[in-house]
């Protein structure tokens, strides 16, 4: 399904607006994926923004194979049995980045629950060689829960990334049916750890709404996120990838967006994005200034 058929699922909003441009970066950005063997979560994920960081030249590498261990509500991505590790891709994803000449790079990675480390190493690796080809290259991972297990979480800080992400996606009272096989206290507990690790590095985390969330819901997760000392906060409105994923309890307007970003700041968060299309990747590379701002003020 392709992301405009995606938006024509179901009637949504006029300031929910996608432009469809296949411009020349596009067609460049995805000859070098295919030709690389690799994936992305812009593509995977059904992304509405494609198009705008693609054109951009930026993109998000979607790590670990394109099959995922879990199936959450809101995913688009393939679920079931994952194949055998690709020890090639890290080399790819590092080739890709320093031929896309990228100044930002964001890697992300399906959950693999079948694997003793949960793909931390591979994250490391391909941070690791990303550093030896593109030294100038700022480096952000959006990395799965790890099932909670720290000793992943120090093999990624290890690798020195410059911004550590991982999404709490939803309120706590909506993990059974969205986010089943996770545990909200795990997703807070890995970013306070990351943090305890590399108190320099920049920790993220990025929430969906329309869902069926309340505002004080919300506003209590920023709260919680602010406890652990996470720096960056994106806010966007949930799609619905297809007929077999969660509905929309409802669309959010602009105007209330720029309430919620309003109120995150006032709780001390360095940078907020909050929007109809934002997502956890999206200008990512213009969030580091501000959010290591916040930290050397702090």
């Amino acid at each position: 399904m392709s992301v405009s058929e995606q938006l024509r699922l179901e009637p949504i909003p006029e300031w929910i607006r996608v432009r469809v441009t296949e411009g020349g970066n596009f067609k460049e950005l995805k000859q070098i994926v295919q030709g690389r063997r690799l994936h992305t979560v812009c593509e995977e994920a059904r992304c509405p923004n494609i198009f705008d960081c693609w054109n951009r030249r930026t993109a998000t590498f979607m790590i670990l194979g394109d099959i995922c261990t879990r199936a959450c509500r809101f995913c688009a991505v393939t679920s079931g049995r994952p194949s055998e590790l690709d020890l090639g891709e890290p080399l790819r994803v590092a080739e890709s980045v320093a031929e896309l000449g990228l100044k930002h790079a964001v890697i992300t990675s399906v959950d693999r629950d079948d694997l003793k480390d949960g793909g931390a190493g591979i994250f490391a690796r391909t941070i690791r060689a990303i550093r030896r080809r593109s030294p100038g290259t700022t480096i952000e991972v959006l990395t799965p829960d790890f099932q909670g297990d720290f000793n992943a979480v120090r093999t990624v800080v290890e690798a020195r990334p410059d911004i550590f992400n991982h999404n709490t996606e939803t309120v706590p009272r909506l993990y059974a049916r969205i986010r089943p096989k996770a545990v909200y206290a795990n997703s807070l507990a890995l970013l306070r750890h990351v943090k305890a690790l590399a108190p320099e590095m920049v920790t993220k985390s990025g929430l969906m709404v329309g869902l069926g969330e309340t505002e004080d819901e919300l506003l209590e997760v920023f709260r919680n996120m602010r406890a652990h000392n996470i720096d960056v906060l994106t806010v966007g409105q949930y799609l619905r990838p297809s007929k077999k994923h969660a509905e929309v309890a409802r669309y959010y307007r602009p105007e209330e967006f720029v309430r919620l970003k309003e109120q995150a700041l006032a709780m001390g968060f360095g940078h907020v994005e909050a929007g109809p299309l934002v997502r956890s990747s999206y200008h990512a590379d213009e969030q580091i200034p501000a959010a290591r701002k916040s930290l050397l003020a702090g």
